[in-house]
């Protein structure tokens, strides 16, 4: 597995390397996904197709899940899950905050059954790399990272997102409103990758947010776990599209209680 985790974080810095000299040569709309506002970039499937490359050449029995459309059904047990670019309207906008996810799961590629064994998330546009593996921890460039001791939920700092239909954003940004008087702030940063690995890191004491796709939250969580923290979904469900929130665990127990009376699983 350490083998497998190496190969893992090195073509993921390869990938943001791509991704960050694609961004200063500019970017190329290739298309519109759900909605308008919910976009893929040239540069998104290039990186895509540069990671698929490398886990077919070492890797040929693997089943791959990715963002841009690649599923391969592999016969090892083994999936690799590709977000390209998280944070995609980041790097249209040439903000700071765009990364590239790559996580290895055990099982079915669905959230609710795998179980992650390695991950890393790169930001691509400052290089800086969190990696973890299964019972090994998770890091920071190298450097052992641990979630944010447990704070009372008036003082912490809370991470969440939004969605790109108009109508989910009006009602998540209803739930932020009933929430916001509680804790010590709301963060918004624009990818759930970095997200997950700012509460890894006690950048973040919190995260929650409902709409993740798989890619979204894969290596992300396992930052979380490794570094100590819980995630969890809805009502002692496993995270999933439904619903994520990662914390320290006393602050999710906090988190939760007030999160309940504005029902996030429902936006």
């Amino acid at each position: 597995m350490r083998e497998l985790h190496d190969l893992l974080v090195g073509v993921a810095v390869d990938a943001a390397t791509l991704a960050r000299t694609r961004r200063e040569a500019g970017v190329s709309i290739a298309a519109s996904k759900s909605s308008l506002v919910d976009i893929v970039t040239e540069a998104d499937r290039e990186v895509e197709r540069l990671v698929v490359d490398r886990i077919r050449a070492a890797r040929p029995d693997d089943g791959i899940l990715g963002e841009e459309g690649t599923s391969v059904a592999g016969t090892s047990g083994l999936t690799w899950v590709i977000d390209p670019i998280d944070g995609t309207v980041n790097y249209l906008y040439d903000i700071p905050a765009y990364a590239v996810s790559l996580a290895l799961v055990e099982g079915d590629p669905d959230p609710t059954t795998w179980r992650a064994v390695s991950g890393a998330v790169v930001n691509a546009a400052t290089g800086t790399r969190f990696a973890a593996r299964r019972g090994a921890g998770a890091t920071r460039d190298g450097r052992p990272i641990r979630v944010a001791d447990a704070v009372p939920a008036e003082i912490a700092l809370v991470g969440t997102g939004f969605g790109y239909d108009a109508q989910r954003r009006q009602r998540q940004a209803a739930v932020v409103q009933g929430l916001i008087g509680s804790v010590r702030d709301i963060r918004r940063i624009g990818s759930a990758a970095l997200d997950l690995a700012a509460v890894a890191s006690g950048q973040l004491n919190a995260y929650f947010e409902r709409g993740l796709q798989p890619w979204d939250m894969a290596a992300g969580a396992l930052l979380v776990e490794e570094a100590g923290g819980a995630v969890r979904g809805w009502d002692g469900a496993p995270a999933s599209r439904e619903f994520l929130l990662a914390a320290a665990p006393a602050l999710a127990d906090e988190l939760t209680a007030l999160l309940a009376p504005l029902r996030p699983d429902e936006v």
